[in-house]
């Protein structure tokens, strides 16, 4: 069984601190179990999230997200195998982005439904880099 990663988009429904503090505890903890690392990037309009491990786990974890009512419009932009996690120390990264990548209305416009997964995994890496020389204790926000 490989290790792979998976990067996605969603919009989340309802957003608010209370719901992402919520998905955050849960995440960590069912990451741990599984044995997933991740990053979540994330604003009111759009998280965007990759996430690290053994592909099986992987795959039952997007599922998951894929039918939480927390999540609306997902789309997977990458699935790769990797022979090395990216943020093999958190459990969950958490980034509260300011601003991102793409303005609100782009966003409301479905701009990420098309954008190159290399591209969002380069911004995870720039992340993982900023996040390591922060010293960014493991899923500390």
């Amino acid at each position: 069984m490989g290790l792979a990663q998976i990067v996605y988009t969603s919009q989340p429904f309802a957003f608010d601190e209370a719901t992402l503090g919520n998905l955050l505890v849960i995440a960590r903890r069912n990451n741990t179990r599984d044995d997933i690392s991740g990053a979540l990037i994330c604003r009111r309009d759009i998280f965007v999230q990759m996430l690290e491990g053994p592909e099986a786990a992987l795959e039952a974890t997007f599922g998951r997200i894929a039918r939480d009512d927390r999540h609306l419009n997902i789309t997977r932009h990458l699935v790769r195998p990797v022979t090395r996690r990216m943020f093999g120390q958190w459990s969950m990264l958490h980034d509260p982005a300011q601003s991102w990548l793409w303005p609100e209305a782009a966003v409301r416009d479905g701009v990420p439904v098309g954008v190159d997964g290399a591209a969002i995994c380069e911004v995870f890496r720039m992340l993982a880099i900023q996040a390591k020389s922060d010293q960014v204790k493991p899923d500390q926000d």
